[in-house]
């Protein structure tokens, strides 16, 4: 399965690819245009590979107590930032990419740093399972974690940005890459609404039993701050 997707993603970067360097050499706006929308396919199918930080969405929500609605907040601040910070990194003076990119596709100051925060986000909700009342998460923490876990930048968009660029038509990488952002939301606004129907399935079977849900809520948070905490150590000290 994981090869297939692959498999997809690569054929879909190549079309890319030649779309970008017939355009490049004067091919003119309407066959690029029209293969354009394939990078909603080619964004939706990345995000189902490994990373795109799906586990640390997914535990955030289900910690959270969090709605469809800021679900859907959630992962549309995680895919716009990711894709985002790599348009922006592209754009960026050589000395400062240099600084922040450790080599091609990584940016390990940027990686740090969004660990770094998520694991503050879990140590506060460590806190809050064992010493607050039981109680709902803000939105703009909602928005605040998927800006965080977004720092660490898309790098196949980064590598379309710079593809773009070396033939002086960063306008169809850009392009690509709000294209590309649409098909990354889609498939992470997919596990954020698996995640909240289900930790409401359960809610629903434990309704009847209030003391139980409090406890289980609350157990619940500080097994996402434990992973989101674990997840930023893990992340930040094994390189």
């Amino acid at each position: 399965m994981l090869q297939a997707i692959v498999d997809i993603q690569r054929d879909i970067y190549l079309a890319f690819a030649e779309h970008i360097k017939t355009f490049a050499n004067g091919g003119g706006w309407a066959a690029f245009l029209a293969f354009l929308p394939m990078g909603i396919v080619f964004g939706a199918v990345h995000a189902m590979t490994p990373g795109h930080s799906k586990a640390v969405l997914a535990a955030y929500l289900t910690g959270a107590s969090a709605g469809m609605r800021r679900g859907l907040m959630v992962s549309l601040a995680l895919s716009a930032t990711h894709v985002t910070m790599a348009v922006l990194i592209a754009l960026l003076p050589l000395p400062l990419v240099s600084v922040l990119l450790g080599n091609a596709g990584s940016a390990p100051l940027l990686e740090d740093v969004s660990r770094g925060l998520l694991g503050i986000i879990g140590a506060w909700m460590l806190w809050s399972a064992f010493f607050r009342p039981p109680h709902v998460h803000g939105e703009g923490q909602g928005v605040a974690v998927g800006f965080m876990a977004g720092l660490i930048p898309c790098p196949l968009t980064l590598f379309v940005m710079t593809f773009a660029m070396s033939r002086g038509v960063p306008e169809a990488g850009i392009m690509f890459a709000l294209v590309m952002m649409t098909g990354v939301a889609l498939t992470l606004s997919g596990v954020a609404l698996a995640t909240v129907f289900f930790r409401r399935r359960m809610e629903r079977l434990l309704a009847d039993h209030h003391q139980l849900l409090a406890r289980a809520s609350k157990a619940i948070e500080a097994a996402a701050g434990g992973i989101l905490v674990a997840v930023a150590i893990h992340e930040i000290f094994s390189r």
